[in-house]
């Protein structure tokens, strides 16, 4: 199986040595100084599977690449603008399109789409659900330096598809991830699990942001753990107005997320390194579909604005 992989910071790089290490073709897309470390030294990642040093094909450009098989977008969400003319090409084509990234997915909401997610409906336009299947990452892990990489926090990916015309590509990718030693499962109800993880970053993610704290520090803080509890009932409120979750302990979900290992968010990282914050696939999607469903949020809209705030000020 050929597989490229477009985003090979911290969770892309993972999978790309992973799978590389296990003798799949990879080629990545990177960029900067990340990237040339890669070309010249190969790629280098402390996991959990152990100390990985691979070779793959590595360029600034997903055209330079040979025929492919499958895609796993790992870039962020909010730099699809700039990766779409690299994409377009493999619109309707035989090639498996799989979502691995923070944030509402722009195949969530099509009709109309989601200004926050796909503005004028350019992506959704390319991809229709039958070559799509949608990923959730469990993973965390960060840039040591450019060209290592270091992972942690298990190897959990739900895997999923929209339509059942397009199973056999699930399978055909869980079957590659799972032989190089990561944790694919097969989801059948991939909405649900995405929206989910939607309820956990919008709260994570924000709040150490805002407070500029770690995970673990942030939810044995009585007052952090509320604001990111508030933030999370108000995103669940959404998806249950919308039909895709019913009820969840979200008290439960915040005691799993405090037995993590003590990691800055990826928002926090971005924020420190004043890099654009995935702020509109994460929180300024809930913010759009709370006005559709007619749902106040205060905290959610508060958090956005806030950090819409901050970046500006950048």
């Amino acid at each position: 199986m050929r597989i490229g992989i477009v985003g090979a910071g911290a969770i892309g790089g993972f999978i790309a040595a992973a799978l590389a290490q296990a003798g799949v073709q990879i080629s990545i897309v990177a960029r900067g100084a990340h990237l040339a470390a890669i070309q010249r030294d190969g790629l280098r990642v402390e996991s959990d599977l152990g100390a990985l040093h691979v070779r793959v094909d590595a360029s600034g450009d997903l055209r330079d690449a040979g025929p492919l098989d499958a895609l796993l977008l790992t870039f962020k969400a909010h730099q699809w603008p700039a990766f779409i003319p690299q994409l377009a090409p493999f619109a309707d084509s035989d090639v498996t399109i799989a979502t691995l990234q923070n944030g509402l997915p722009f195949w969530f909401v099509r009709d109309p789409p989601l200004r926050s997610v796909d503005p004028d409906g350019r992506i959704a336009a390319l991809f229709p659900d039958e070559q799509i299947v949608g990923g959730v990452v469990h993973v965390s892990g960060h840039i040591v330096r450019p060209g290592v990489i270091r992972q942690s926090g298990g190897m959990r990916y739900p895997l999923g598809v929209l339509t059942q015309a397009a199973a056999p590509r699930v399978e055909r990718l869980a079957a590659a991830m799972r032989n190089a030693g990561l944790a694919p499962e097969v989801d059948t109800d991939i909405r649900a699990t995405t929206w989910l993880k939607l309820v956990n970053n919008a709260g994570l993610n924000s709040v150490s942001a805002l407070r500029r704290m770690t995970l673990r520090a942030m939810l044995e803080d009585t007052r952090a753990r509320a604001e990111v509890r508030g933030i999370m009932e108000e995103a669940l409120e959404i998806g249950q107005a919308l039909g895709v979750v019913g009820s969840v302990n979200v008290e439960a979900r915040l005691d799993y997320a405090a037995r993590l290992s003590d990691v800055k968010t990826s928002m926090l990282q971005d924020l420190e390194a004043r890099r654009p914050l995935e702020l509109e696939p994460i929180l300024g999607s809930l913010a759009e579909l709370a006005e559709r469903t007619r749902i106040e949020a205060p905290r959610l809209r508060d958090a956005y604005d806030r950090l819409r705030e901050i970046e500006r000020s950048w």
